[in-house]
């Protein structure tokens, strides 16, 4: 399987990175060990989670999945092989967005300790904050790769300017450099990473791992009109896509799986990695049946053709 390289680092990750927002929400412990497991056969090996996942299920306080990653390394023995990325900033009981000095230390702290590791490989800002100057931020990370709590950084959901700054500082005072980026971004929703920060990240040797890449689910054709969703959990989430552009790229991912002997979810992601400046889509699964389209989208390139295809449906 052909790895890319994070930015400038010397870390190399598989065509796509595991959403770890399931673990301990929609699969529970003994399932999560199943599908990690698979995974890492099948030698996907970057784990993408948060200390707030899955804090939004009633009863749960955040760090859910985080400690079943933690449990999963340690009882494997392979804290040394995996890529852990984690991140920080939503609200986690403080009540908002939060990047201070003090939040990020308490933090970075309590995700150790649910990953049962000395370090993370790349720590996430969650989203940026206005309160917290973004030098005041990297500062603060700085700190913490001196520790050696923290290799690499990465930014989710940034607006483009502030980020832009980021970088700037990392340039002019030898601050830590956001070496990873963390769009929204899949076949419905592309305008906001392709207007300006694609070509930035290309520019500056930036990665890229773009969240929802498959819709919550609605890509991979599961859903074929708005009555099988009805009821569902993810009701709300995906009424919005049954419009004509949503019918028309599923009408599109049908005809090109249907050529390719691909299934849509392999096809969705497939046409994600091929999309300049992504260095890999991050996507869930919830049974080891569904890792299969991880394998086909990392083993098969779309034609032109095909890409042209899709890229018509999604315009």
């Amino acid at each position: 399987m052909e790895t890319k390289q994070i930015g400038t680092t010397d870390l190399r990750m598989p065509p796509v990175a595991f959403g770890c927002n399931v673990l301990g929400w929609t699969m529970d412990r003994k399932q999560s060990f199943k599908v990690l497991d698979e995974l890492y056969e099948m030698g996907f090996n970057y784990m993408d989670t948060a200390d707030v996942y899955s804090r939004w299920v009633d009863g749960h306080e955040g760090g859910e999945s985080e400690r079943i990653l933690g449990s999963w390394m340690k009882e494997r023995g392979l804290r040394d092989r995996i890529i852990v990325a984690t991140k920080v900033g939503m609200d986690v009981g403080q009540g908002h967005i939060d990047l201070s000095r003090s939040h990020i230390t308490q933090q970075i702290g309590k995700s150790l300790h649910n990953l049962q590791t000395d370090y993370v490989d790349i720590y996430f800002s969650h989203r940026h904050d206005p309160n917290v100057e973004i030098a005041d931020v990297l500062e603060t990370y700085a700190g913490l790769i001196k520790e050696g709590k923290v290799r690499h950084i990465g930014a989710s959901s940034f607006p483009l300017d502030v980020f832009k700054t980021a970088i700037a500082l990392h340039e002019q005072h030898n601050l830590p450099k956001y070496q990873i980026y963390q769009p929204e971004y899949s076949l419905l929703h592309r305008t906001d990473f392709e207007n300006g920060y694609q070509d930035f990240v290309l520019q500056n040797d930036i990665a890229v791992t773009n969240y929802w890449a498959l819709a919550n689910g609605f890509l991979t054709g599961k859903y074929e009109s708005i009555d099988d969703i009805k009821g569902t959990s993810r009701e709300s989430n995906l009424k919005k896509y049954f419009d004509d552009k949503g019918m028309r790229v599923l009408k599109a991912l049908q005809q090109v799986s249907q050529d390719t002997g691909i299934s849509q979810a392999g096809v969705t992601i497939a046409w994600t990695i091929a999309q300049p400046g992504i260095t890999a889509p991050i996507v869930s699964a919830t049974k080891t049946g569904q890792l299969q389209a991880f394998r086909e989208a990392a083993t098969n390139s779309l034609s032109k053709d095909h890409l042209a295809i899709l890229n018509k449906a999604s315009n």
